[in-house]
């Protein structure tokens, strides 16, 4: 990719209202969050979707996360938190906590996961960024469906410079805000009923283990 140039703006209200038309296109964006640089999408559209796991060569069965600008949304896209989640995310959102929401029958988003499962049959991973410039996009575009900015395996883009290189011409444009906090990526955590505190730790990224299980002890601390 060397030598290749590619759609790269600073975040300001005319990049942010050209990202949302793209993304209303169906095109990817990659934008900042407060972990690492992301790789959104429409989560209505299925072609839009796919484009994501084109681009990060992503396997079919991995699931990819909806942002959404407060939690407050989730009724209105037919997601719920099953407990003790609705108590982590009390504690932890917005910030780098990825709690796997019930979806209903009614939930538009084309990346509800299925499964046979004793508890929960559909589900969806959401994250409400702690970031100033990913809330001006979200607010502008609707929610997300977003993915680490990077091909899978690799390591998490930190910069602007970084997602390019790894996702080339795949995305029709780069919003820069600069270095994000990362390299470490949010903590994914399901209810499981069966587990020690009712929960289990998919991924544990910025909030550590530990955390999750004194807010869990002690709901006052975070």
């Amino acid at each position: 990719m060397a030598g290749k140039t590619y759609n790269i703006q600073k975040i300001d209200e005319k990049s942010i209202a050209l990202a949302a038309a793209l993304i209303r296109r169906g095109e990817l964006v990659v934008i900042p969050t407060d972990t690492v640089y992301g790789v959104a999408a429409d989560p209505t559209n299925p072609e839009a979707v796919a484009r994501i796991f084109a681009a990060k060569h992503r396997p079919a069965q991995k699931a990819v996360q909806v942002l959404l600008p407060s939690l407050d949304d989730l009724p209105r896209f037919g997601l719920s938190l099953p407990a003790p989640l609705d108590k982590l995310a009390r504690a932890f959102c917005p910030g780098g906590f990825s709690p796997i929401c019930i979806a209903e029958p009614g939930c538009p988003f084309v990346t509800v996961r299925i499964a046979e499962d004793e508890h929960f049959t559909h589900t969806q991973g959401i994250r409400i960024p702690d970031s100033a410039a990913a809330l001006a996009i979200l607010e502008a575009a609707g929610p997300l469906a977003t993915s680490s900015a990077n091909r899978s395996g690799d390591a998490s883009a930190q910069t602007v410079e970084e997602a390019a290189e790894e996702l080339g011409d795949a995305v029709a444009l780069y919003l820069d805000g600069g270095p994000t906090p990362g390299p470490v990526s949010s903590t994914v955590v399901a209810a499981e009923p069966d587990a020690e505190g009712g929960v289990a730790i998919l991924r544990e990224g910025v909030i550590s283990h530990e955390k999750l299980k004194s807010v869990l002890q002690n709901p006052t601390k975070r």
